[in-house]
């Protein structure tokens, strides 16, 4: 009984609008907003964009429904990356590892660092790493603010339909340019915002000029948005 409790609980604090004194705390200066919205999003707002809720370790049969690759063709985007046997790439929002054990393999002389902030989705891709006895994937338990990667480590970093997510996207991306060795590119993956058949809600999609504005604002630059996936933009970002 207590447990219910505490589920119903913590969902009405997801969906709970912002009380007054919340309000308060926004500043003339802050980077972000603070106000109601969809009732997909946190009431966050950055450069006119709402931040959605975190999809959360419940939905990770989802993640790995058998028609993903039709419906998002990962081949292509893994060839979009153009892996090399020495790489090593981060997967942020790696969640269930869908992307992560497709990658190993091709990066075998180098690693693939597993990011997430939820221990759940950690533990399950902990388990098939063991089941594969695939040695090179290190997992990291990522924050708010921070990827937890260590500094000038990373020719790629992948980011598949979660940075739309990010509570703090500014101090997320400050994490990632650290990160990233000198060369070293961001693939952004979002569901295009600009296609209205795509048949994701709103606040799950981005555009690629959304995308560029907050990117810019972090001393990121578009260097290419490669168009051949079914539903997403593949958007390859360098430090400026």
């Amino acid at each position: 009984m207590m447990k219910k409790a505490l589920f119903v609980f913590s969902l009405l604090i997801l969906i709970c609008p912002l009380t007054e004194a919340e309000a308060q705390t926004n500043s003339k200066n802050s980077p972000y907003e603070f106000k109601n919205g969809d009732p997909s999003g946190i009431g966050k707002w950055y450069k006119g964009r709402e931040i959605s809720h975190v999809m959360g370790y419940q939905g990770m049969n989802w993640l790995e429904r058998p028609e993903r690759e039709q419906e998002e063709n990962t081949g292509k985007l893994l060839k979009n990356m153009n892996l090399q046997p020495t790489d090593v790439v981060a997967d942020i929002g790696a969640g269930s590892g869908y992307h992560v054990f497709k990658i190993a393999p091709k990066v075998d002389e180098g690693l693939v660092y597993a990011v997430d902030i939820q221990p759940e989705m950690l533990q399950a891709i902990k388990s098939k790493k063991q089941e594969l006895n695939q040695n090179n994937i290190k997992l990291i338990k990522g924050k708010e603010k921070s990827a937890s990667l260590p500094e000038n480590s990373v020719d790629k970093i992948l980011m598949v339909d979660v940075y739309h997510e990010f509570e703090y996207p500014i101090e997320m991306l400050m994490s990632m340019k650290k990160a990233l060795k000198s060369g070293g590119k961001i693939y952004l993956i979002e569901y295009r915002a600009e296609d209205p058949t795509v048949p994701i809600k709103r606040l799950h999609k981005m555009s690629e000029a959304q995308a560029v504005n907050e990117f810019k604002a972090n001393g990121f630059e578009l260097i290419e948005n490669i168009d051949n996936l079914p539903w997403q933009h593949c958007m390859v970002f360098g430090v400026e």
